[in-house]
């Protein structure tokens, strides 16, 4: 079985760097505008209970049935939401943050470490699952957060949180031969869903 791990396309937070996390951020009319429908028509499709999510899997995949898993949204990054690094580059509570190779709680978000179990927690079953019924692919339209909490704690090979950033509308396709024995999906590919990409 394959498994596309996939983020939403952008919002004009993605372009003006502010972070958006748990604020419901639709699609910008570039964003939206840039996004072509994908190459595989898969009966479902997960997305969070983010606009961003759904919207983007509305031009993707029009004809999947959209199942929200809410343990797949973004990070929330409580008061650093709707603003930038530049903004933030002189506040204490941001550079502490940063200070900490970004570990440390957000004040009032959360803990990465946190983030990721929350996100591990909501994607191991949908494996399971897909597995169990016998699926040929599982798609998930998430965030960019998401899919780094994801790829960091199962993927081969293996890279740190931040080495797994994927534009927008961009993610991985994954190999799950080798989850049901340990835990692992094998990286085949990576793949953006924008008009002139492949």
């Amino acid at each position: 079985m394959k498994v596309y791990l996939l983020r939403h396309g952008e919002t004009e937070y993605n372009e003006q760097k502010r972070y958006q996390g748990s604020r419901d951020i639709p699609l910008s009319a570039k964003g939206r505008g840039e996004l072509r429908r994908a190459d595989i028509s898969p009966r479902t499709v997960y997305v969070t209970p983010l606009c961003r999510t759904e919207q983007t899997a509305r031009v993707l995949f029009p004809e999947a049935r959209l199942i929200p898993v809410p343990g797949l949204r973004e990070m929330d990054f409580g008061v650093f939401e709707g603003r930038s690094y530049l903004e933030m580059s002189d506040d204490p509570e941001y550079r502490a943050w940063v200070d900490s190779g970004c570990e440390d709680k957000i004040p009032g978000g959360e803990r990465r470490k946190e983030f990721c179990q929350r996100v591990c927690e909501a994607f191991s079953p949908l494996v399971d699952q897909a597995l169990s019924e016998g699926e040929d692919a599982l798609v998930i339209l998430a965030h960019g957060g998401t899919q780094m909490a994801v790829m960091e704690r199962y993927a081969l090979p293996r890279k740190n949180y931040f080495e797994w950033v994927a534009p927008n509308a961009g993610g991985f396709v994954l190999d799950a031969s080798r989850w049901q024995s340990d835990r692992t999906l094998a990286l085949l590919e990576t793949v953006r869903y924008t008009k002139g990409e492949k």
